[in-house]
């Protein structure tokens, strides 16, 4: 794929959506292609449930907020038995019926819903960016582990060079043809391959561990995954990195999330300023009292007008920390704007560094196999040297392992590149996909 036309898909897509029409937590009896594991990620990994609790604690605040609209209404009894001194003893009951309804506070009840409003915009943008930090973090989990299985295979073919080598170079020792230097040198080539190929399998095994923890699994069970073979060449590309960055402080739901706190302190502060204001309430009551055999019923209803005379200088203190908290998170917003950039920025040129990387470890592996063959061909037909031979293979290994490392990198520099701009959605996962198992 043209990096030209993935770069584009990032700068102008619409919306993002992730696959999670179905969830299930038992894990599948197949190996695991890409979406399956970002599916499973975004389903089990207890993260998501953590985004989803705060949400629904969010929505549940702004229903309390939302309470100050309604009238309150509170209904009381009672029952008791006096004994006075020197009469008999006295029953009495009582029931009352009261309600009352905020009129006018000078803008504090609108503020304070306001305020839930927007912390819930707020959590719902956190959860965007948990989702997509979920879905980034699956992607890299599956590709590290592709890598850590593409290195071992390198591995086991370098041990297997080398153990070629050591037994041509022990092959010429037996028939007088090789010095003992040579022998010992490729017998000390082959150790390192194996010694190689161990390291490359711990690796695995710990790739495996985390890709099992991504999935909301314990690192010790065993996750099989589809192959990834050797994805297409990109072609030239050009776009400007200025639209990208302009786009993510678009799309970034963590800016969003921000964003959305500056607009809540704001409506804070105007709510700690109306908290120092008079309120006026609509109050009724209804009440009837039973005294032994006196009965006595009455009603009210009536307007309350209050105003706050002193308290100790706590509304002024109030209003301070609140235009404190909004001067706060618009410096959280302004350094996470320009940390937008710099994500952003970064990405981008790895991208460019990896891609450019593909193209020339494609070049490196074909040359160092070439080589590699000429000097062993060489060395067996007695025209090389030993030394020869153990300096092209291990180009080789070396090549083989930078084309490993460019070949799963290059694809988690482009999921990386479109978390930055918070556009990373299913659209990209099935170019990430499709890229990986072409020839």
């Amino acid at each position: 794929y043209a990096l030209c036309l993935v770069l584009s898909s990032l700068a102008h897509a619409e919306q993002t959506t992730y696959p999670l029409d179905t969830c299930t937590n038992s894990l599948p009896n197949h190996a695991l292609n890409l979406q399956e594991v970002v599916h499973l990620a975004l389903c089990n990994n207890p993260q998501s449930r953590e985004m989803w609790a705060n949400f629904q604690a969010q929505t549940a605040q702004l229903g309390v907020n939302k309470a100050s609209e309604f009238p309150s209404v509170a209904l009381s009894a009672g029952e008791s038995r006096n004994w006075p001194a020197n009469a008999s003893a006295v029953n009495q009951q009582n029931i009352g019926l009261s309600a009352s309804y905020l009129l006018y506070d000078f803008g504090a009840r609108s503020a304070n819903l306001e305020s839930a409003n927007q912390l819930l915009v707020s959590a719902s943008a956190m959860q965007d960016s948990t989702v997509q930090n979920i879905f980034l973090a699956a992607i890299q989990a599956f590709y590290q582990t592709q890598t850590a299985l593409a290195a071992l295979d390198a591995a086991q073919v370098s041990e297997q060079s080398a153990q070629a080598s050591f037994a041509a170079a022990q092959a010429r020792y037996t028939a007088g043809s090789a010095t003992p230097a040579d022998k010992l040198s490729a017998q000390t080539a082959y150790s390192q391959a194996t010694l190689n190929r161990i390291t490359a399998d711990g690796i695995l095994k710990k790739s495996q561990g985390t890709l099992a923890n991504v999935l909301g699994l314990d690192a010790n069970r065993n996750i099989a995954l589809v192959s990834a073979n050797t994805i297409a060449m990109p072609t030239n590309f050009a776009t400007n990195v200025d639209t990208l960055i302009e786009q993510a402080r678009l799309r970034r739901p963590d800016l969003q999330a921000i964003a959305a706190q500056v607009k809540a302190a704001k409506a804070n502060t105007d709510a700690a300023r109306a908290a120092g204001q008079p309120t006026i309430s609509l109050a009724a009551a209804n009440n009837y009292n039973s005294i032994s055999s006196s009965n006595t019923h009455n009603s009210s209803i009536g307007i309350n007008f209050s105003v706050p005379i002193f308290s100790g200088y706590a509304p002024t203190y109030r209003v301070r920390a609140a235009e404190a908290q909004v001067e706060a998170k618009n410096a959280q917003l302004e350094r996470l704007s320009l940390q937008v950039a710099l994500d952003v920025w970064t990405a981008y040129q790895n991208l460019i560094t990896l891609t450019q990387t593909l193209q020339t470890t494609a070049d490196l592996l074909d040359s160092a196999t070439q080589s590699e063959r000429t000097a062993l061909g060489r060395y067996k037909a007695g025209l090389g040297t030993m030394l020869d031979v153990l300096s092209a293979q291990s180009a080789l290994a070396n090549a083989r392992q930078q084309r490993v490392l460019a070949t799963f990198n290059w694809n988690i520099s482009r999921a990386a590149l479109a978390q930055a701009i918070g556009n990373l959605d299913v659209g990209l996962l099935n170019t990430l996909s499709t890229s990986s198992s072409a020839q």
